[in-house]
């Protein structure tokens, strides 16, 4: 496989643009961007104001395509967001109304502030590409992808996101804050409009596609497909871990590791790839014993024993 430069330019310009809108955030918007090049949905969690919706806008005006938004609220139903039959008089038939996930891109702001019914809705299209409506199937525009973003738990007002809608976001990032200097940076440029309004498209959703594509031919060892294997079944027996990583998540860590591959210009995999995203692919799939969380352990913290504990392939020069 043959990785182009035009569309390693394409990635690059991508990442220069969202490192103009949130600063000093360029291995977070790294992640990010390895998550949408391997085609998964991503929920961004942290506190307000740390730029999770500017970050979000701005990779959709980069990529171009259909966007929408959702402003998630305990009164958004089902239908405000798949779309809803509404009944024509003069056609004397049912016609149906597209919602806000008839997109390539969705931004479901909050996101855990519906309700549990609400954030259901968008379990088939984050699975199967397509919702249903009063029993009639509708395909979604392809790529389809959902960015959510999500306040902490213990905010008031929130839902906690089920673990079968969990299980369907590739990677779980976070901003945090930035670091005084890009602060200092923020304050002094700001210009009273927001950096996304400011984001020129640097490719189609037809680029992406082809980049999306070539990222699926990235070759994987056997050694490093068992590695993965391996790190996921880590979870599944780690004595801390009441239900560790689907085999959903071995798929995603597999295709996150393609991408991440694709951005350092290799066509093939290796075990570096796959440690470095394991634990944004794997930590907020875990359910953790009570003994676990009492000590206060976090996913993020067993992810980092498995993949300390777990033995790494070695390529043995002959």
């Amino acid at each position: 496989m043959d990785i182009r430069t035009a569309d390693m330019e394409l990635c690059t310009s991508i990442l220069r643009n969202l490192d103009t809108c949130i600063l000093g955030k360029h291995e977070e918007i790294e992640r990010l961007l390895i998550a949408v090049m391997a085609g998964g949905h991503v929920l961004l969690e942290d506190v307000p104001g740390t730029g999770k919706t500017q970050l979000v806008k701005a990779l959709a005006k980069s990529i171009g395509g259909q966007f929408r938004r959702i402003q998630c609220n305990p009164d958004l139903l089902p239908t405000d967001i798949t779309g809803v039959s509404i009944y024509h008089p003069k056609q004397e038939s049912f016609l149906f109304r597209p919602g806000p996930v008839m997109a390539n891109i969705l931004l479901a702001d909050e996101i855990n502030r519906a309700t549990t019914k609400t954030q259901s809705a968008l379990l088939e299209a984050m699975e199967e590409g397509h919702v249903t409506v009063d029993g009639d199937t509708y395909e979604l525009p392809q790529p389809f992808i959902l960015l959510a973003t999500q306040n902490p738990i213990e905010f008031e007002g929130t839902y906690t996101l089920p673990e079968a809608q969990l299980d369907r976001f590739m990677m779980k990032l976070s901003l945090g804050y930035p670091s005084a200097e890009d602060e200092r940076r923020m304050i002094t440029s700001s210009s009273g409009d927001h950096p996304s309004d400011r984001v020129q498209p640097v490719l189609d959703i037809a680029d992406m596609i082809n980049i999306q594509r070539q990222v699926a031919q990235v070759h994987v060892d056997d050694a490093v497909g068992n590695y993965i294997v391996d790190l996921v079944r880590g979870t599944r027996e780690h004595a801390s871990i009441l239900l560790g990583a689907s085999p959903r998540a071995a798929i995603a860590l597999t295709k996150a590791a393609k991408a991440h591959a694709f951005l350092r210009q290799r066509d093939y995999v290796t075990p570096d790839d796959v440690k470095t995203l394991a634990l944004y692919v794997l930590s907020h799939r875990l359910l953790l014993r009570t003994e676990a969380r009492m000590n206060g352990l976090r996913g993020e913290d067993l992810v980092n024993q498995v993949v300390q504990s777990t033995k790494v392939p070695v390529r043995l020069e002959r």
